[in-house]
């Protein structure tokens, strides 16, 4: 062997000492790490995102992301936070730069950079006006904490905000040592956010294991070991409570009976109409929005409502929106011309002694189905602070744009204190093919998707049945069958029944007893509305604990009808 032979072996063996020295080096610095990061508590202090914000807002013990500005009474919070975890519901109105916020007895209109504001539509003075700055509008928290109830939290060192929502419930606790931790995660390999002393004061949002996730006043939040704290209560913030309504002190356990009262032209001689027997509310159609600026026309007549009084019946007008859908979207625009309407409405109710207020609103763009919501949500307190009911048709769920999807039965189940499911026209006048115009199974399935789809209480939810029964016409021309048909009342079917000894025969795919005839060469289907159909939609309201029934109209029935309707109670 050579020399340079000898110097190459040597040089090598030199490489692989240093490689396996480096190797070693890495795996004990590997193994520091590992005991460092993975068996140590990590030492390495953070801090939060929201370090630096001015004002940062929290709930619910996390950061939202917003920022309040000023401080005490000077503080306002900004309208999409609000929007987003207080109220849904609020409502800004960019033409007029108006805040609308409403709870169950308080409306309450603001403008921007204005004091001057209405409660309940009277004139009022703000201590602080809301501003818009940035594209954004903020509120005064003081008219907020007393509208809604907040709790409001300010810390003066680092300028947070926490908020919490009337009925809301905390656990409150107290660290016991003075090397407690407060950390990003529950673990102690995460780094830290604070320090915290013996004595600090915490609010507990959740529980993980052996970990506590809290939040500090200073706005601090993070995990911290459940051993380290002592559970010392909780912090409740008072709900706001309000008066029962009279729909709750007068109807609690008591079902409506309602029939429509249906005035075209002239209102009905009260002394003709008879004893309603069971009827306990009538409804007749007197009011209507007459134009785009929300003017309502009546036909009131204080006869009818002593009539009614003095049989023992309240009287809830009905308002409709003329079923035009171009007017009700002008109508409903702004808080002004809704105002206009509840206004007009409220002062026909004391001018006649109305008990109740119905809003019958049909044939609306679906675009529209907000406006018609706040309608109602602006128009609760008002009614309430008169002591009036306030009942809403709505029409079963369907894919119709016009006369279904509109509607917000949630929401709409919330506002008002009955609403009324027009469980009728399941085949309509201009129908492709004849049939029932409330089959008992339709009739049930209506109701049911309601209580279940949208959460209205079963108390609130009223039967709309018909009185009427379609005459239904088929006609075959040039091989194809034509189909048209005509509403009549009970007794003109009893009439043609008797006039042509047909027998009725019991249809169990509806419910109802069917008749069917030929006459001047075409085929007349009758499914037929009496006291078998009537029977049928009592013990339903009755089975799914309903609020009621409401039967349309008055003026289709037979003595008969009265009689079966009044099994309700």
């Amino acid at each position: 062997m050579n020399k340079r032979q000898k110097n190459g072996r040597g040089r090598a063996g030199r490489r692989r000492g240093l490689l396996r020295r480096l190797a070693g080096l890495l795996i004990i610095a590997a193994a520091a790490y590992a005991v460092i990061f993975y068996v140590l508590p990590n030492p390495l202090q953070v801090d939060p995102e929201w370090k630096g914000t001015d004002k940062p807002i929290f709930i619910k013990g996390k950061y939202t992301g917003y920022s309040a500005s000023g401080s005490g009474e000077s503080l306002v919070l900004p309208l999409p936070l609000l929007q987003k975890a207080v109220d849904s519901s609020i409502r800004y109105e960019s033409g007029t730069k108006s805040v609308i916020l409403t709870t169950d007895s308080e409306l309450l209109y603001m403008q921007a950079d204005k004091k001057a504001a209405s409660l309940n539509n009277k004139p009022i003075q703000l201590r602080l006006a809301p501003e818009e700055r940035g594209g954004i509008t903020y509120l005064p928290a003081e008219t907020l904490k007393s509208l809604y109830g907040l709790d409001v939290h300010e810390n003066a060192e680092t300028g947070a905000v926490l908020i919490m929502t009337a009925g809301e419930t905390v656990p409150l606790g107290q660290v016991q040592k003075n090397k407690a931790v407060l950390r990003t995660e529950a673990t102690i390999h995460a780094p830290v956010l604070a320090k915290m002393k013996a004595g600090t004061k915490v609010r507990i949002w959740s529980r993980q294991e052996e970990w506590l996730y809290v939040q500090m006043d200073s706005g601090y939040a993070g995990y911290v070991k459940a051993a380290e704290l002592a559970e010392t209560g909780s912090k409740t913030v008072k709900k706001k409570t309000s008066a029962p309504t009279r729909a709750e002190r007068s109807w609690d356990g008591k079902a409506v009976n309602l029939t429509w009262e249906a005035v075209y032209n002239r209102n009905p001689t009260p002394a003709s109409i008879g004893k309603l027997t069971g009827v306990n509310v009538v409804s007749p159609t007197w009011f209507k929005i007459v134009d785009g600026e929300g003017n309502v026309r009546s036909q009131a007549d204080q006869a009818y409502v002593t009539w009614a009084h003095g049989q023992g019946m309240e009287v809830w007008g009905l308002l409709s929106n003329s079923f035009d859908p171009d007017l009700t979207a002008q109508a409903l625009s702004t808080y002004e011309k809704r105002m206009r309407t509840i206004v007009q409405m409220l002062e026909y109710c004391d001018l006649y002694n109305l008990d109740g207020i119905n809003i019958d609103f049909e044939n609306v763009y679906t675009k529209d189905g907000d406006s018609v919501t706040q309608f109602m949500r602006e128009l609760k307190p008002m009614a309430q602070a008169k002591n009036l009911i306030l009942s809403i048709d709505v029409t079963p769920k369907s894919n119709s744009e016009m006369w279904s999807l509109f509607l917000d039965r949630r929401a709409l189940g919330a506002l008002a204190d009955f609403i009324i499911v027009m469980a009728y026209d399941e085949h309509w006048a201009s129908s492709p093919e004849a049939g029932s115009v409330a089959s008992l199974s339709w009739s049930q399935n209506s109701m049911e998707r309601i209580l279940e789809e949208d959460a209205v209480p079963a108390r609130k939810l009223v039967l709309g049945v018909p009185l009427y029964t379609r005459i239904w016409t088929e006609q075959k021309v040039e091989g194809t069958t034509k189909v048209s048909s005509k509403a009549v009342g009970m007794e003109a079917v009893a009439d043609i029944i008797r006039s042509k000894k047909l027998k009725p025969v019991l249809s169990k795919d509806t419910g109802q007893n069917y008749v069917e005839y030929k006459e001047d060469g075409v085929l007349r289907k009758i499914w037929i509305e009496d006291k078998v159909s009537l029977q049928s939609r009592v013990k339903l309201a009755k089975s799914l604990k309903l609020g009621g029934i409401a039967s349309w109209n008055r003026s289709f029935a037979d003595e008969a009808a009265w009689e079966t309707l009044g099994g309700i109670h």
